[in-house]
Order: structure tokens, then sequence, then C-alpha cells
């Protein structure tokens, strides 16, 4: 038997858990996914069946030679995850080596959980200063 493919995994989880939860979250309130550029969420099944389901979607250009996605490549200084909530698991799980899995499993959930949501609103309004630097660098390099 083989294991599904990300792209599989990537589109379950959004049909699943992710597209129901905003649905219910936002109801009829305009929202947007943006995606990162994971090779499973750049790939063109991904982003077709995102376009499908979702009211907007920021696009990642699978070919990133091509630059004619909506998103620019290599841009983890747009992506929450990357320019904060990463730093924090860093911080609160991985100053030390974990003997199994399980350990470092359990260590990374009590990080998520000691995320409060003033962190994540703060995180959240930070954004559209990333976007304006990244505006003013020409969607090159900021700090």
């Amino acid at each position: 038997m083989m294991a599904p493919r990300s792209t599989d995994t990537c589109t379950w989880i959004c049909c699943t858990h992710l597209i129901p939860w905003a649905n219910t979250a936002f109801g009829y309130d305009e929202w947007t996914f943006q995606q990162d550029g994971a090779p499973a969420h750049k790939a063109i099944e991904t982003q077709d069946f995102l376009r499908d389901q979702c009211p907007d979607v920021i696009t990642v250009d699978p070919h990133w030679r091509n630059l004619t996605g909506e998103w620019p490549p290599n841009s983890p200084d747009l992506n929450s995850f990357d320019y904060a909530v990463w730093s924090i698991f860093e911080e609160k799980a991985c100053q030390k080596p974990y003997p199994n899995v399980e350990s470092l499993k359990r260590a990374l959930k009590k990080a998520w959980n000691e995320i409060t949501l003033d962190i994540l609103v703060k995180i959240v309004d930070n954004f559209s200063k990333r976007l304006k630097a990244c505006i003013d660098a020409n969607s090159g390099w900021f700090e």
C-alpha cells in the first residue's frame, strides 16, 4: 500500500478541516486563503482545488522562475508562521534534545497551547506592516 502523496494530504486537510472551519468562523464575511511555498501547497492540484473551494486565494507560482503567482517566491517574511510562530516554538520547545518523537510532540503541543490569543492578534496585526515593507522593497529583501 502506498502512502498518500503530500498533495493529497494537503487537499484532504483543507477539505475536511480548514475550509469548513473558515466557513463557520467567517460566515458570509469575505476571507482570503494564503498559501505558503511548501511543495504540497504550491502543487497545481492543490491550488486548483483551493480556487474552486475558497472565496479568494492568493496563489503561489509552482514554477517560481515564471513569477506568475500572486505571492512573491521565497517569502517567509510574509507568512505569520514563518516570521513569528516558528520562532516561538523554537524558543519554547527546541532548546534541548528529546529522547524520542513523542516527547518532542508533547513539547510542541505544550508550546502551542502557551501561545495566547493576545500574541496571535499582535502577529496578525503586524502583517500589514510587513506587507508594506515588502511592497516598498519591490518584493526584495526586507527586515
